[in-house]
């Protein structure tokens, strides 16, 4: 049995949160090599990560050095890709060495069984975006955008980004996007037996829910305002919720 515990973190939106933030989260980083078995970042690293063939964004390697470090210490990295990353691909599979996940996907995480999902279109309903989310990851999309120079890409990508107001001013949709995410975990929890523990991210509101005795709805915040994560203790104990502070 594994002696340390799983970590989990979501929506860090690097690029779009202040230079004391991605300092912060690289302290975290370096806790997670001396303390985690391994790291679940669940969607939504990166503001805006794209894979060009040759250029990769110069914001970024800070906190690209600090992941390779974590997996170099021995502790593995999964990534399930989130609606502003869901274009990782072989940098951060092979330079980097993070496993890439398209979710909603089941794993082993700390003695149970997982379902994760960032929690963008998750559920039914959201026809608009479920069209757009397949657009933007078509491959024809995709050639398409790469041509543009990279200066270009990430500005059109930015100025699409409502990341630094929901920072500034607060996410006014975040209830109603929190409680729809809640509403289908609980779902996968009652009708899929197999299933000990769903995680999710997106809503940007950390929350936790026994739905029953053993078996939980996580969801593990932002780092917009809250530096949020999650531990899962191994052997199945109660996930715990925890907010970092850089002093740690």
């Amino acid at each position: 049995m594994q002696s340390k515990p799983v970590y989990v973190v979501s929506d860090i939106h690097l690029g779009a949160v202040p230079p004391a933030t991605e300092r912060a989260f690289r302290g975290f980083l370096d806790h997670v090599a001396g303390n985690a078995s391994s790291l679940l970042i669940n969607g939504d690293l990166f503001d805006f990560w794209f894979e060009y063939r040759h250029v990769i964004l110069a914001e970024h390697y800070r906190v690209l050095a600090k992941l390779r470090d974590v997996v170099e210490a021995g502790v593995p990295v999964s990534f399930v890709g989130g609606n502003h990353d869901a274009w990782a691909g072989p940098f951060l599979r092979d330079e980097v060495g993070i496993a890439l996940f398209d979710g909603p996907v089941e794993m082993e995480l700390a003695g149970r069984r997982a379902l994760v999902a960032h929690g963008d279109g998750v559920g039914r309903g959201d026809l608009k975006y479920r069209a757009l989310k397949r657009m933007i990851r078509n491959p024809v999309t995709v050639g398409a955008f790469r041509t543009l120079h990279p200066d270009w890409g990430r500005r059109i990508a930015l100025l699409a980004s409502s990341t630094e107001h929901k920072a500034d001013t607060g996410d006014r949709a975040a209830s109603g996007r929190a409680a729809f995410i809640e509403s289908w975990a609980v779902e996968q929890l009652r009708t899929r037996p197999e299933i000990d523990l769903v995680l999710a991210g997106h809503s940007h509101v950390a929350s936790r829910t026994e739905v029953e005795p053993g078996r939980w709805y996580v969801n593990s915040g932002d780092w917009l305002r809250t530096f949020d994560y999650v531990v899962l203790p191994p052997g199945g104990g109660a996930p715990e919720p925890r907010a970092w502070t850089p002093a740690e």
